[in-house]
């Protein structure tokens, strides 16, 4: 492993290849769920455990996996992990669970995940393969959060409203007193602009 490998991976995780901005993978639940911030913030790390352990777990077992099974064993993978995820948050964040409902099994759908998975936790040690995850995670996390938080906060002027009931931090609810509410924001129309305001800072910053 050389030095710089680990910071390769967390800046094409985070930046280069970002999977909201510059692949525009995975955006079913990217869009659906980031109409607020705590939605997004469950899914997203939600996203970032099931992309880190599959990846791990590929890169593990692809010296005992041959080639021609390979991507039934990489869908048993990620489907076992997804699973196994949506049934923890089912018992231990039970109301998160029933808001986000059908989008937590369906990251096995997500095409980042099978994509790391054949790109390169098939080809790396396990250490850089869950760090690779990891870092693809974290890039999907953090564009969900902020599309969600712009959502919220135009669409109804709080951010992280709910999260003393769905996650257990009552300390990060916010809300302006007397704001009318923009609903274009919150409606599905308001996912689609967000994201391609996003893209469109991304790629004036290029530019630059």
């Amino acid at each position: 492993m050389t030095t710089d490998a680990p910071r390769r991976i967390l800046e094409y995780g985070l930046a280069s290849g970002n999977t909201g901005l510059v692949q525009l993978l995975g955006l079913c639940p990217l869009l659906a769920v980031s109409n607020t911030a705590v939605n997004a913030l469950g899914l997203g790390l939600a996203t970032v455990l099931a992309l880190t352990l599959t990846n791990a777990a590929v890169a593990s077992l692809r010296r005992f996996t041959r080639r021609d099974v390979r991507i039934p064993a990489f869908v048993m993978i990620i489907a076992a992990v997804v699973t196994s995820i949506e049934l923890a948050m089912r018992a231990f964040l039970p109301e998160l669970h029933a808001v986000l409902g059908l989008f937590i099994p369906l990251i096995v759908t997500n095409c980042a995940l099978m994509g790391r998975a054949e790109a390169y936790a098939s080809r790396n040690s396990p250490a850089l393969a869950a760090l690779d995850g990891f870092a693809i995670g974290l890039g999907f996390l953090w564009v969900l959060l902020v599309l969600g938080s712009v959502r919220e906060l135009l669409g109804k002027g709080s951010l992280f409203a709910g999260a003393g009931d769905l996650l257990g931090l009552p300390g990060l609810e916010f809300a302006i007193r007397g704001y009318p509410g923009f609903l274009l924001a919150v409606l599905p129309i308001g996912a689609f602009l967000a994201l391609a305001g996003l893209i469109a800072l991304r790629q004036a910053w290029q530019q630059r």
